[in-house]
């Protein structure tokens, strides 16, 4: 999920936006803007900018057109669509919940993007959308909801970023710092993992892991708490010590950060789909195989079964 930049005759046209909603006292409802230039109704989102992951992007956008901070829940896929300059669009979307204590903080200013912000019930919003491909998003949330989805926690499994080469270093393993370029995909995609809102940050004692960290324990102000039992140079079984933390975050339902190295990655996932009572599957071995600074998301129900809902991978934007 990673966009190739810059944009290039062919090239679809990214974007991210979510499906924000909240509870009121009369109900459920779901956001929708009202554009100024084109005084449409749709969800918010915004185009990708350069350097940026897409749930960054999301993050941003949203609080850009509306003023509301939040945190995105399980992704709800993508609208593709054709542009008037017949260029091909694709618009990632998350579901994303803010309380009335958000709402109350940021009050709306019309501007000169944003007309207004209209907040409806499910029904009455699908039926005002000026857009048949938000219809298809509001209703792939609203099966979630019939799930007791509604509300979803992340664990992020982590690979630490491009590290000096094991074959010239010369001193320990978990010395090996990162390279300019680690460096660099450590601050790129801090922002992308900080739009899920987690609150706890772990990492491998390596160097190179609390190193990749860094930028994002800065960015969302969480501690960093190193653990040598998450590390590949581990001397009991890291399975027992992952399946300890995993099985705690799932109980608390705490969003968990968990940076480590190519062969722990795999475990994180496997610990995260066995806690969670999910089948292994291919989409699973697939989204633990990581390239350096590349996460998956997984996304666990906060309701009352913790059911993996979803998950997801991202990476570093191209450098």
């Amino acid at each position: 999920m990673t966009p190739e930049s810059p944009v290039t005759p062919g090239t679809p046209v990214l974007a991210a936006g979510a499906l924000v909603w909240r509870d009121t006292d009369g109900g459920r409802e779901l956001l929708l803007v009202e554009r100024t230039q084109h005084r449409d109704l749709s969800l918010p989102k915004g185009k990708l900018d350069p350097g940026e992951t897409l749930p960054e992007c999301a993050a941003r956008e949203i609080e850009e057109e509306t003023g509301l901070r939040v945190s995105l829940g399980a992704p709800l896929g993508t609208s593709e669509y054709r542009l008037p300059d017949d260029r091909d669009k694709v618009v990632y979307y998350w579901q994303a919940f803010v309380d009335s204590d958000e709402v109350a903080r940021a009050p709306f200013e019309a501007n000169g993007e944003i007309h207004a912000l209209h907040w409806m019930p499910f029904a009455e919003a699908k039926a005002a959308c000026t857009y048949t491909h938000d219809v298809t998003i509001i209703e792939r949330f609203e099966e979630r909801l019939s799930r007791g989805h509604e509300h979803t926690f992340p664990i992020v499994a982590l690979r630490h970023g491009k590290a000096a080469s094991a074959f010239s270093w010369e001193g320990s393993d978990a010395d090996r710092p990162l390279t300019e370029r680690g460096e660099r995909q450590s601050a790129s995609i801090a922002g992308g993992i900080a739009a899920f809102g987690p609150t706890r940050l772990f990492t491998s004692d390596a160097v190179r892991c609390v190193q990749t960290v860094a930028p994002l324990a800065a960015l969302t102000g969480l501690a960093v708490k190193p653990r040598s039992d998450i590390s590949q140079e581990s001397t009991v079984d890291p399975r027992e010590a992952l399946g300890r933390r995993i099985g705690k975050a799932v109980r608390k339902r705490r969003g968990t950060v968990l940076c480590s190295h190519a062969p722990i990655i795999p475990e994180i996932v496997t610990a995260v789909v066995h806690t969670t009572d999910a089948l292994e599957s291919e989409r699973t071995h697939r989204a633990s195989m990581l390239h350096t600074a590349e996460f998956t998301v997984l996304h666990v129900s906060a309701g009352e079964r913790p059911d993996l809902v979803a998950l997801e991978t991202h990476g570093p934007p191209a450098d």
